[in-house]
């Protein structure tokens, strides 16, 4: 080794050094970056197209210049017009679809009052988590897997517990169910509660009405439906969420999603000007910016029937191959991502793998509760084409005959 000499303070530092692994990092990073195009028909994230790519590489400017502020007011309309809202309390977080359902949990709750939510996949449980973790109450309803709640269990849950907050995940994308919303809002404001809807999996991709359904918040991610790269969340909050969240006993927890900096940051509070809280992802936001206006140049409702469409192309594919679809209700299935029974005498990681490995393309096994007894494949904004169902097709037959399949 050769010695690394730093003078720190007028203190002279001797560092040992490895003249091998200092040779070799220098140079793995004089070769180019070098990133393969894959099919991303997985959950997500999904294929980002030529023209979102090329807005998120535009020059990168001051998050706080007066530029800035439109295209932030660009995404701001465009997110109301994707969650149907006039909420003017509409954004985008900086982070992915677990930093909005952590902004949502910590702005609306307080240590020691109840939440519920409703348990059918992994983003029940992970809602219960954040939620515990700042000192709520937490109580749940549970389904197994590839199932939902009625509204009369959610009454039920809503007079028993008397929460503040209740979550539910709209596209639950662990298990592939699309939850019914209709009377579920209005439930919870009979019982003085908030609700709170995950939309990550589901917005863009199965007809939702936030005001009409009574949610009070909503949320989705960048790297779904809307094909931008992962790291923005769109949100929007009720009056009602409004009211209590800016009437608290005490701060929320955490500093960078506060909810009265953000709204500053936003525009969303009217004052008359915007005081630095953290530096926006400017070029996220381009990205963002682009994929919104490509869904309205779609249009939201044919993007839905779009989805709607390719999907039982796809379940009926898959159903012809004599494979099964997870979820039995078709009513309930998530155009989304569809999730297959994982086939009997096959190791799904297998199937996984010699996909990626022979066809290129992205699909995965199960998450959380469902881990072990699904495939899932997600077909997501312009990758929702009887094209790729096609290709996902075809790459499923050769797995299931090259891979090994055992005689038990």
């Amino acid at each position: 080794t050769l010695p690394s000499i730093r003078l720190v303070s007028s203190a002279l530092i001797v560092l040992p050094l490895t003249l091998n692994v200092r040779i070799l990092t220098i140079q793995h990073y004089l070769k180019p970056l070098s990133v393969p195009h894959r099919h991303m028909f997985g959950p997500g994230p999904s294929n980002v197209p030529p023209r979102i790519l090329e807005a998120g590489a535009n020059p990168v400017i001051g998050h706080m210049h007066p530029e800035i502020f439109e295209i932030m007011s660009d995404i701001k309309s465009g997110v109301q017009y994707m969650f149907q809202t006039q909420n003017s309390m509409t954004l985008a977080v900086s982070g992915t679809g677990h930093t909005a359902m952590e902004c949502a949990i910590f702005n609306t709750v307080e240590p020691g009052e109840n939440v519920l939510t409703a348990v059918n996949g992994i983003w029940g449980e992970r809602a219960a988590e954040m939620a515990e973790r700042i000192g709520a109450r937490i109580n749940t309803i549970v389904a197994p897997p590839g199932g939902f709640f009625t509204n009369v269990e959610i009454e039920q849950a809503l007079s028993k517990y008397r929460p503040v907050l209740f979550f539910l995940a709209h596209g639950e994308s662990s298990t592939g169910v699309l939850h019914p919303l209709d009377g579920i809002g209005q439930l919870c404001h009979k019982y003085n509660c908030l609700f709170l809807v995950d939309s990550v999996a589901s917005m863009g991709g199965a007809p939702l009405y936030m005001d009409q359904q009574g949610i009070d918040i909503l949320y989705t991610g960048s790297q779904k439906v809307l094909n931008a790269p992962p790291g923005t969340a769109p949100i929007s909050f009720s009056e009602r969420a409004c009211q209590k969240i800016f009437n608290r006993r005490t701060k929320p927890v955490s500093f960078f999603l506060d909810l009265s900096w953000l709204a500053n940051y936003w525009g969303c509070d009217g004052k008359p000007s915007r005081i630095y809280h953290h530096t926006g992802p400017v070029s996220a936001f381009y990205s963002l910016r682009e994929s919104l206006a490509v869904l309205v140049e779609e249009g939201v409702e044919k993007s839905w029937e779009r989805h709607q469409q390719v999907a039982e192309y796809f379940h009926a594919g898959l159903e012809n191959m004599g494979l099964k679809l997870f979820v039995k209700e078709k009513k309930a299935r998530l155009p989304t991502v569809t999730t297959i029974v994982a086939p009997h005498g096959y190791d799904w990681k297998e199937i996984t793998t010699y996909i990626m490995k022979t066809h290129n393309l992205e699909i995965s096994g199960g998450l959380g509760p469902s881990v072990g007894m699904v495939l899932r494949v997600g077909l997501m904004g312009c990758n929702s084409s009887k094209a790729n169902v096609d290709m996902v097709l075809a790459a499923l037959k050769d797995a299931l005959k090259h891979c090994h399949k055992s005689k038990v």
